[in-house]
């Protein structure tokens, strides 16, 4: 099997196919993909639910196309696709808006355009269906859209040309990043802690270690992975350690036995830093002074699983919070892509490192907070601070 085929869909860039009902956008999908995905048919309203296809879009890398329904649906239950559509736009890192050229509707196209542009989202317009079109109908939309893309996906035209322009974008809006690498230099010695409790998968570690010991891996970081009980020894063994990295939920046992001249930070810390704002985070949890009884807080996670005595989102966290605030609080849980529409009546945000979720939810989120006066902070920030170390927990990110 492909490696890229084994990259979780958190890190792959999601492309979402937007435009009219009919306009193509289907058939445009199949068409880049070579495989029959999403369902093609001449009837308004065929797909209704964002479908979702995982794939390599050589040479870029993995990819993961989104089809939505049309933003003009009007069948029964066309508000409900419509608003599933929008929905997709939090989670988008490139939109590809499809334009009927048989039927050109731009009071539609322009409005979506001035959406994406206002969210910062990078775009292409691709105009589909030319081979239904007369020459100087095709003259007219090249003069009034210049930087499109002329294509039939019917016909399999242009279809080439489209994935090369859709490949060089993708190229100019990559950006290289990386866990440690621009944090400590190579060579150095990195222990990470990870509990072993019922929350973790038998014969598994949770997706953020994976990828934090693939990161050494590739900067020349030396990591040595223990249990949260094994802590003490190995730090006898080595002779230098730069970095201590431990699940957020061992926080307080882990700071007590890392010596104070070695650094500490957690795993959701740390993948804060890379898919959200610390800025952000660290001035959300200041939020947790104002709380009073009865005060609204949401909690969000990217994954959905099994809960348990001791999961760190629904029972430690409030627990912790309760006893800090030694006030009673209203907690919301939503999981996954399960995310308000909007965050205002909430007191306070706290979210998971948002391994599950790509970037964009991350960005999206932290900028609806933002609009609506909402503090945001990161369960790796909140339990560093309840436990009275948030200052070294963000110490090796150059924080204070």
């Amino acid at each position: 099997m492909s490696i890229l085929n084994t990259t979780p869909n958190a890190n792959r860039k999601h492309i979402a196919f937007f435009g009219d009902t009919n306009a193509g956008k289907s058939a445009l999908l199949n068409a880049i993909v070579g495989q029959e995905i999403s369902i093609v048919s001449p009837v308004h309203g065929t797909t209704t639910d964002p479908v979702s296809k995982a794939m390599e879009l050589l040479p870029f890398g993995p990819v993961l196309f989104i089809d939505t329904a049309g933003m003009n649906d009007e069948s029964e239950l066309g508000a409900v696709r419509v608003q599933r559509s929008k929905k997709i736009f939090q989670r988008t890192d490139f939109a590809i808006y499809v334009l009927d050229a048989k039927n050109p509707n731009f009071e539609s196209y322009e409005k979506t355009i001035a959406h994406l542009n206002k969210k910062r989202i990078p775009n292409m317009t691709v105009v589909n269906k030319t081979d239904l079109v007369l020459e100087n109908e095709l003259k007219l939309l090249r003069h009034r859209i210049p930087q499109g893309l002329y294509v039939s996906a019917e016909k399999n035209e242009g279809i080439l040309e489209l994935k090369d322009k859709l490949i060089e974008m993708l190229k100019e809006t990559e950006k290289e990043e990386t866990i440690l690498g621009d944090l400590l230099p190579p060579g150095s010695t990195v222990v990470m802690v990870i509990p072993i409790d019922s929350e973790a998968p038998k014969g598994r570690i949770i997706l953020t270690q994976v990828q934090l010991i693939r990161d050494c891996l590739d900067n020349g970081i030396k990591s040595y992975v223990v249990r949260d009980t094994e802590l003490a020894e190995a730090l006898k063994d080595l002779k230098k350690v730069d970095l201590v990295v431990t699940d957020s939920q061992a926080f307080k046992y882990v700071s007590e036995v890392v010596p104070k001249d070695i650094k500490l930070t957690s795993f959701s810390i740390l993948f804060a830093r890379i898919k959200g704002d610390m800025g952000a985070f660290v001035d959300g949890v200041k939020a947790v002074q104002k709380l009073e009884n009865g005060s609204k807080i949401l909690i969000a996670e990217s994954c959905t699983h099994n809960h348990s005595h001791e999961d760190i989102g629904r029972v430690k966290i409030p627990r912790l919070l309760n006893a800090f605030t030694m006030k009673e609080l209203d907690y919301d849980f939503k999981m996954g892509h399960d995310f308000p529409e909007t965050v205002e009546g909430y007191d306070l945000v706290i979210h998971c490192g948002s391994c599950m979720l790509n970037k964009k939810v991350m960005q999206s989120r932290i900028e609806m907070c933002k609009e609506s006066g909402v503090k945001i902070t990161n369960y790796g920030i909140i339990l560093a601070y309840l436990n009275g170390i948030l200052d070294r927990s963000i110490e090796v990110l150059g924080l204070k």
